[in-house]
Formats: structure tokens, sequence, C-alpha cells
């Protein structure tokens, strides 16, 4: 009979993601089936599942911690932003609808049903579910038909663990204002507190746990230090990659996109230190570097303005005529070429615009979108290259017949007679260590021999001892109820 658990956050980016991650390998290695929930994310860093739809890559990075493969029920809701104000809704990893942030309100009875449905079949075969909230609770102005925190956690009936930031400072406020905003009943629902990336002597915030304790009534779980080795582990935000570029000596410079999307291509090359993987931020140049990477994006046509307004399409014109090296993928392989044509308005208001003209190639957006996991081949090395597609383009001309890749006998990808140009729409291809060190050999780099999937496997086995050491974890397993 399975149990659950819910982990929130007195605010954004509290490291909630890596908390379950951590408990969900703790447990599991605890011989416990571990299944990690999330109702409701919002994110364009997708993963493909193997039912064949698309949840948060966070919870994806969960299922593996628990040793199992992600799935669609794991989190059934996926707002994925198309605009400052609008985005797709992925339901059960499919796509529902494209609504603005005023009318997402109308759903969500439905996407309440549609999480109870998924969390529910997750507890037939799990004896624990360690479920991640999104955002705080403390957000009482969006608590009305709330599906991500304290709505989802009352219509499931679930206690809570409430999980605050000491590294920005004012963590006794987060948790004791927290409650000081709840309703009572939201209140009482919650059964303990950590506080999380501590630096230093924790045994300093003693007097703190204690205050907040008495403050609150709830049961004090320990203090987390901060965890080093975090930026080895995929990434779900874009500033965890800025924040983790290591000082190799082959430098990757990634202009950081408005809509950037699924840019795990990033983490195997910010996890080897024969390489510095540099996002670039709006309103600085591309430096001088050896390889231009350009990720994917949820809104292709909008973030090749942006590309433009920063004038790195002068940077990048300016890194071709040095001989250097670019890669597109996805997104940024349909921004190399010659012309994008959006006649139904699919990711905006319809148009046709020139690329930047590095790719012989023309692509023209469908309503279908390609959506699977992926097995090729490394056209040159031989090595094979598993990932995912998830698009929505078609890409033709001249220079696809230099592709780069064989997928079930068909050559994909594109590059342009020097081969210093490429692009496809693979994802995740750079997490195979073959192909990983082969590709970056022609382009004149020296990896250094990283096996990655070792690595995050390691990883999640330090941050599950991590936590175990700081935590009391039969105290929180014990909070668990069982799912009615």
């Amino acid at each position: 009979m399975a149990r659950a658990i819910m982990i929130q956050g007195a605010g954004s980016n509290v490291g909630k993601s890596m908390l379950v991650a951590g408990l969900c390998r703790y447990f599991a290695r605890s011989g416990l089936r571990v299944r990690p929930f999330k109702p409701q994310n919002m994110s364009n860093n997708a993963a493909v599942t193997e039912d064949g739809g698309e949840i948060g890559r966070a919870q994806a990075l969960q299922a593996r911690a628990c040793g199992v493969a992600p799935r669609i029920d794991m989190n059934p809701v996926l707002l994925k932003p198309e605009t400052d104000t609008g985005a797709q809704v992925v339901l059960q990893g499919k796509r529902r609808a494209t609504v603005r942030a005023r009318d997402y309100a109308r759903l969500k009875p439905e996407l309440l049903s549609a999480c109870l449905e998924s969390f529910r079949r997750l507890a037939t075969e799990a004896d624990l579910i360690v479920v991640e909230g999104a955002g705080s609770p403390a957000e009482i102005n969006l608590r009305q038909g709330d599906i991500a925190n304290m709505g989802f956690a009352e219509a499931a009936d679930i206690p809570v663990v409430l999980a605050g930031d000491i590294d920005r400072g004012g963590v006794i406020a987060q948790l004791v204002g927290t409650k000081a905003v709840l309703d009572p009943a939201d209140a009482a629902r919650i059964k303990g507190f950590l506080v999380n990336k501590f630096r230093g002597d924790v045994t300093l915030f003693d007097e703190g746990t204690r205050q907040i304790a008495a403050r609150t009534g709830w049961t004090a779980l320990g203090t987390v230090p901060w965890f080093a080795d975090a930026w080895r582990l995929p990434a779900e935000d874009i500033l965890d990659i800025r924040s983790s570029a290591r000082a190799g000596a082959f430098r990757i410079a990634v202009p950081r996109l408005n809509r950037i999307a699924n840019f795990d291509d990033l983490d195997p090359l910010s996890a080897d230190p024969a390489l510095s993987v540099e996002v670039i931020e709006p309103g600085r140049p591309l430096p001088v570097c050896d390889l231009v990477l350009i990720p994917g994006s949820k809104a292709t046509i909008a973030d090749l303005a942006h590309f433009r307004a920063q004038e790195w399409d002068v940077d990048l014109a300016g890194h071709v005529r040095r001989g250097g090296h670019v890669l597109g993928i996805c997104g940024g392989y349909q921004m190399l070429g010659r012309t994008i044509a959006d006649p139904k308005g699919l990711e905006g208001a319809p148009a046709t615009v020139p690329g930047l003209g590095h790719l012989d190639i023309h692509t023209t957006m469908r309503p279908r979108k390609h959506l699977a996991r992926v097995t090729a081949t490394d056209v040159e090395s031989g090595d094979e290259v598993t990932g995912y597609e998830i698009h929505l383009g078609e890409t033709e001309g001249p220079d696809t017949a230099r592709g780069w890749l064989r997928r079930d006998g068909e050559i994909v990808g594109a590059a342009d007679p020097t081969g210093r140009i490429r692009g496809c729409y693979l994802h995740g291809l750079f997490a195979g260590d073959a192909f990983r060190a082969a590709a970056l050999a022609r382009l004149g780099a020296a990896p250094t021999g990283l096996d990655y999937d070792a690595s995050v496997e390691a990883t999640l086995g330090a941050l599950a001892d991590h936590l175990a050491a700081a935590l009391d974890l039969d105290a929180l397993a014990g909070l668990a109820t069982v799912v009615r």
C-alpha cells in the first residue's frame, strides 16, 4: 500500500527538485519502490518518456534516482511558456491547449482530475511517492483552484514538509511567514520543515531551528549543507549550467535565448573539465571561442529576433569568418537556415522570416509535433547516439544532403560545405561518451574520457548520502500517509 509525502518550498528555487531526487535515491536504495510526482511543472526543458509523452526534465532525473524509466504520470501537467502571458499546456504527456495566463483557471478542474488520476495510478506500483510542489504555498493569491501545492495536497489528502533556502537569507521569515499567511487548515497540513543550502557549520543555526519550531509547531527535520556537486547533475534551470561552467581549454559559447528549451545538450559538456561552457547573457557579445552552440527554443522566430537584437548575428558571422565551428540543435538548427515559415502561427503570429543564412536549408512549422526517443549513428565515427526529438518544424534544403547522422537508414541533420557549421533536431546526443569524444576531437578538443552516466549515478548516490547525514529521514518517512 503506497504512502506519500509532499515537499513544498517556502519560495521558488529553494532546491525542491534536488531534495526530491536525493530522497528518491535514498529510499529506493533502502529497498522501497519509490516514484516521483509533480502535479504541475513550468519548464521548457522537457524530457520525452518511453510511453510517448513529455514531462519536466527534473522528474526524469527523479525517476532515474528511483531506478525506473520516466513516465507521463510523474508530471501530468507541464506548462511550457511561449510568451510573457501565455503557455502551452501539456496534459498527461500531450499538448492540450495554448492559453493565456488569465484563462488558465478555466482548465483547473480538468487538470486537477488528471493529476489525481496519474497520482493514484502511480500509487498502484509504489511503496512511497515523493511529491514535489511548485513555487510556494505562500503565494496565497493563487490558492483558489491551486493544483501545484496545497490545492493538490488537500485533494490527495497528503502531508507536507516545507523547505526553506538559507543561502538567500531570511529563512526564518520564509518559514514562519509562510505559516502566518496560510489558511489554518493548510498550515496544519505541514508536518515538518527543513533548511536547505547552508554554508559552513550547521550547528550555528541550531537556535534558528528552535525558533522556527517554536513559532510553527512543525517538526524540525534538519539542516542540509550546501551540496557542492549539484552541478554534476542534469540542470533544470539554464542558470545552473552557467554556474557550473568549468575552466577547460576548449571554449563553448551558448547564447541565452529568451525561450531557451531542452538545453540538456549542455549537461555532459559542462561536466567535462576539458571544456568550458559559457552561457552568454543578453547584452553581452559572443566571445572569441572554439564552438558556438545555439540551443533549442520554444518560440524560434521570436528568439531569432531576440538573437538579432543582441547583435549576436554579427558576432556569429565574425566567428564563422575566423574559421570557428557552429552547432545548432532543434530551434538553433532552424535559425541557422535561409528562412523559417510559420504560416499557421503555431509559435506566435503567422510569419515567414529570414534565418541567419549559414545553412542552405528552409524550415516550415507544421501542426504535428515530432515527439520520439531516437537512436542514431554518427556517420563519421560510427558511434551510436541516443536522444530524443521534440519539435514542430520540417526542414529541407541542399545542405541536408550533408547530414551527419543516420537514423533508420536515413541521413539526417545538415552541414555546410566546410563541415564547420552543422545542425540537427536530435537532443541529448552528447550524453554518449564515445560520440562526444569523437565529435569534439574533430573540433580540436581533448575530452578527458568522462563517463557521463557513471558521473550522474555517483552524484545521485552522493546526494542521497548527503541528505541522510543531514536529515532525520526516518522521521520524514514516518510523516508519509497512505494514499487513498
